[in-house]
C-alpha cells in the first residue's frame, strides 16, 4: 500500500469542478506532492462543450482514469458526469444508458489521453 500511494503522489489533493476552473485565471491543481498540475483552458472549454450547463459544477477535474489490479486489460472512471465525458469522447455515449462507472479497454487510454491530456490523469488501485 505504500508503494502505491507513492506512485500516486502525481494525483491531485483536491479536484475542482470544470466550472470553478473555468472562472480561474490560472486554471491549476494543487498535486499530493506538493507541485502543481496547469489545465490547458482550450481543454476546459472542450469539456464544457460536451456537457450540460449544471454538469459543469458537478464534473471533477481531472477525470482519474483507475488502472486496477483487479480488471487486468481495461481502466476505470467513475462518476456519472465523468463517465458521460469519457464516453462522448470515444463516442459511445448513450443519453438512455446513463452510467455512475464505466469499465473500459485499456487500448482506449491513447485516444482519451490524447484528446484530453491536462484533464484526465492515472490513478494506481490495488483491489
Amino acid at each position: 500500500m505504500r508503494e502505491i500511494a507513492g506512485i500516486n503522489l502525481h494525483l491531485p489533493a483536491i479536484r475542482p469542478a470544470l466550472s470553478e476552473l473555468l472562472r480561474s485565471d490560472e486554471p491549476r491543481v494543487r498535486l499530493r506532492n506538493g507541485s502543481y498540475h496547469h489545465f490547458r483552458r482550450s481543454e476546459l472549454e472542450y469539456l464544457a462543450s460536451l456537457l450540460e450547463e449544471d454538469e459543469a459544477d458537478r464534473l471533477k477535474v481531472p477525470i482519474v482514469l483507475e488502472i486496477s489490479t483487479l480488471h487486468r486489460g481495461y481502466f476505470r472512471v467513475r462518476g456519472r458526469v465523468e463517465v458521460k465525458v469519457i464516453e462522448k469522447v470515444l463516442g459511445t455515449y448513450d443519453p438512455l444508458d446513463e452510467r455512475d462507472e464505466g469499465l473500459y479497454p485499456r487500448y482506449l487510454l491513447p485516444r482519451i489521453r490524447r484528446a484530453l491530456p491536462t484533464t484526465t490523469t492515472y490513478a494506481f488501485v490495488p483491489e
